[in-house]
């Protein structure tokens, strides 16, 4: 290779190779020991499952070299495009299915010459009599070679060289058991006289159906891994291919790969949105459940944004493309699922150190088993030795060894992904199992974020209509969170805003303005005692609002209290059902927030929360997972921005986040629907997971912990019977597959579980309190 860097990568930064060849846990060794050998490299992560190595390099100008290192292991690798989306193909095993088909085409009559005769000894004496049992012996070793140098070939082409380079793999073992059989059959055909008498037996079906067999296990091996990227797959395949684009008031199609910012994209009804933007015209719905989970159709007008992949209801829409290609929403999903994927568990330290030994140990224990029948089994010696030499080749099985993690890894983030939950690090599932204190963040978090007016209780001498016109008209041009509540009250109640004259914001504390000529004040009760205000006759309403897990705040006009307003954040609609499924299992639920005491208490008591930290900083907030990791694993669910020191401070940080920020950097995992019910399936997506590792450790480990002594012959003593090269083949085969199956059981997972509020009747939401409220408005 000439060129170091085909893609013109920018340095220190991660470089993701898709892999070919890689058939079991000894081959993801090789490749591993070959990147972690290079000073080139600073991390690596070689994954079975999505066949890729994901490569940590200082220096992203030396990619070709990385790739020479790949192989030089004996495996072909390709650098992917960054930014690119590939689309996994729902069926990856068309190459092993074509071979499988060839396979038993050919291994058929083979199997029928030999096995025929005893199964039905009639059969037996028609083949002499027709084509004659040394013709017979030559049709089949034709046909096995067949099998062997054709759909077979692909054994030898990478076991062979494993072997000669001292690192054996699972093709290794193919090789050598084919290989005897087919060699030793071949001898009995053309010359028994080379054997000892009665050991001219032929087993040209072992050989051949041996390759069928395992041809037959990692074709479906293939279409079920193929199956637990489908939602990887489903998602790049909702991004339309082509797009409408209008350039100086004409309408053209463009491929949306070669969409740009600022580009004006026309979109009909029914069509998925190209790339995230704007709507510039058009009003409508958008089914956004793709991204969050979230059910119910979204309302979209002029200015609101819309995400690459979700689907247009049934208006015509106009809207300008912000991020394109890898900077879509759906693009950074995909990225996310992507690494999460190829994350390494730590369960993953003690395979990688039992593997490294398997397969030597495999060879041992076949030339143990073929010495102990040659020294010691009964007549026919040699047959034996040879029957049992190929059965423990076979049988054996790193395939499922190897798999039984990072396939299970892969379905748990496609699903997670599905449910809106993006898992930023893999290892954070095993991680969140052992979580036993749920730390939550409220505003933002519990609640939704946007404060309503809920409640204006005024001084005598003051009209409601009036001040709220004041307030509105003070607010006009703020932009704290507060203005919008009080606009929107306003707005509400058809009441227009006073004319602003002017107005001061005061960091802290609220702001004085003068509308239509008088003079008003908003804020905090520190700011009207500063500012000499008596705010006795509004005490008591205060202290109601309060009470009902609602923040303060007062109104002076000229001078003299005119009115206290109720502050009340709604409760997200699954935030009870959250809480109180959580602590059904015994966890300890804790809420952390600024918010002021007496609000953030009567909100916990609305949610059942016992253990509260309120008008706590950033900083504080960091502090208080600190003291609570130390009486165990600690995880914080917060809005991912001001709640970045304690997302980082907890075992496991939990990121809300809208749908279109989905890239947030925050937290370990992000709940892309905003959902506090995530939480929930997220921990029992954490459960399901580990628990889905640990039977498919138990499986490949136990399979071949119980069926190589019997493949060695353990079983003879006591039945007379030893096992079959191709029952062997057989059992190695479904090893595999079982553990690929068992892993896709993790699609169901979280079934029951949706963003849709279905729950919010059963409970008294802070929606409802501030709804009986708001009469007083």
């Amino acid at each position: 290779m000439t060129d170091s860097n085909p893609t013109n990568v920018p340095s220190n930064k991660t470089l993701v190779f898709d892999v070919s060849g890689l058939s079991c846990a000894s081959c993801v060794g090789r490749v591993q020991r070959a990147l972690d050998g290079s000073d080139l490299i600073l991390g690596a992560r070689v994954n079975l499952a999505t066949q890729t190595a994901v490569v940590d390099v200082s220096d992203a100008n030396h990619s070709s070299m990385i790739e020479e290192l790949i192989v030089g292991a004996g495996y072909a690798a390709s650098l992917r495009v960054e930014g690119e989306m590939t689309s996994p193909s729902p069926d990856q095993g068309g190459a092993y299915r074509s071979a499988f088909l060839w396979a038993a085409l050919l291994a058929a009559p083979v199997f029928i010459l030999e096995m025929g005769g005893h199964l039905f000894p009639s059969f037996h004496h028609i083949i002499g009599r027709s084509l004659g049992h040394d013709n017979s012996r030559v049709i089949q070793f034709v046909l096995t070679f067949l099998v062997l140098a054709g759909p077979g070939r692909g054994f030898f082409r990478s076991g062979i060289p494993a072997l000669f380079k001292g690192a054996p793999e699972m093709n290794s073992l193919v090789c050598l058991g084919t290989s005897a059989a087919f060699a030793y059959s071949t001898v009995a055909t053309f010359a028994p006289q080379w054997l000892p008498a009665g050991s001219d037996n032929v087993y040209f079906e072992s050989a051949a159906v041996i390759v069928v067999l395992i041809l037959l296990g990692r074709w479906l091996e293939a279409r079920a891994k193929g199956q637990a990227g489908a939602a990887i797959m489903r998602l790049v395949n909702l991004q339309p291919a082509v797009a409408r684009i209008e350039v100086d008031g004409v309408i053209s199609e463009i491929a949306t790969r070669a969409i740009l910012p600022d580009d004006m994209l026309h979109i009909r009804p029914g069509e998925r949105f190209p790339v995230d933007g704007a709507l510039t015209r058009g009003t409508g719905y958008a089914d956004e459940s793709m991204l969050t989970g979230e059910p119910m159709p979204v309302e979209k007008g002029p200015g609101d944004t819309v995400s690459a992949g979700t689907l247009n209801g049934t208006s015509a829409l106009v809207m300008r493309a912000t991020r394109v290609g890898r900077d879509t929403a759906i693009a950074r999903i995909v990225k996310l699922v992507e690494e999460a994927q190829a994350t390494r568990l730590p369960i993953e330290n003690l395979v990688d150190r039992i593997i490294r030994v398997f397969v030597p140990a495999v060879l041992a224990l076949a030339l143990s088993a073929g010495l102990a029948w040659l020294f010691f089994g009964p007549d026919p010696v040699l047959s034996h030795a040879l029957v049992a030499t190929v059965s423990v080749l076979i049988i054996a099985c790193p395939c499922a060894m190897g798999l039984a993690v990072p396939v299970t890894i892969m379905v748990a983030s496609g699903r997670g992904a599905e449910l809106g939950i993006l898992l930023r690090k893999g290892d954070a599932l095993q991680r969140l199992e052992h979580i036993r204190t749920f730390c939550f963040d409220k505003t933002g978090t519990l609640t939704a974020g946007r404060p309503e007016l809920v409640g204006l209780s005024t001084a005598t001498g003051f009209e409601r209509d009036t001040v709220l016109r004041l307030m509105a008209g003070a607010e006009l041009n703020s932009e704290h969170l507060l203005a919008g509540a009080i606009m929107r009250a306003a707005q509400d109640r058809g009441i227009e805003p006073g004319l602003n004259l002017d107005m001061e914001s005061l960091p802290g504390a609220g702001l004085r303005a003068l509308v239509d000529g008088r003079r008003v004040l908003i804020g905090t009760e520190a700011l009207m005692k500063s500012e000499g205000i008596d705010l006795s006759d509004l005490y008591a309403p205060a202290r109601d609002f309060t009470g009902e897990a609602q923040s303060v705040v007062y109104v002076a006009v000229d001078k003299k209290a005119a009115a206290v307003g109720a502050i009340a954040d709604q409760l997200r609609p699954d935030s009870y059902e959250a809480v109180k499924s959580l602590k059904s299992d015994g966890m300890r639920v804790v809420m952390i927030t600024g918010d002021a005491k007496p609000a953030a208490m009567a909100m916990a008591r609305l949610l059942g929360i016992e253990e509260v930290y309120a008008e706590t900083l950033p900083g504080d907030k960091s502090a208080v997972v600190k003291t609570l990791r130390q009486d165990g694993p600690v995880a914080f669910i917060g809005d991912g921005i001001n709640d970045a020191p304690a997302l980082a401070q907890a075992d496991v940080g939990i990121a809300m986040a809208g749908g279109n920020d989905v890239a947030t950097e925050a937290g370990d995992v992000i709940l892309a629907n905003g959902d506090p019910m995530s939480v929930v399936t997220a921990r029992k997506l954490s459960y399901a997971t580990m628990r889905n590792i640990r039977q498919n450790l138990a499986w490949a480990f136990g399979y071949n912990i119980l069926l190589i002594p019997v493949a060695m012959g353990a079983l003879y003593p006591f039945t007379g019977q030893v096992l079959s090269p191709a029952l062997a083949a057989g059992a190695m085969a479904l090893s595999s597959v079982l553990v690929v199956s068992n892993a896709l059981r993790l699609r169901r997972v979280g079934t029951g579980y949706s963003a849709s509020g279905k729950s919010a009747s059963r409970y008294v939401s802070a929606r409802d309190l501030a709804t009986e409220a708001k009469v007083g408005v």
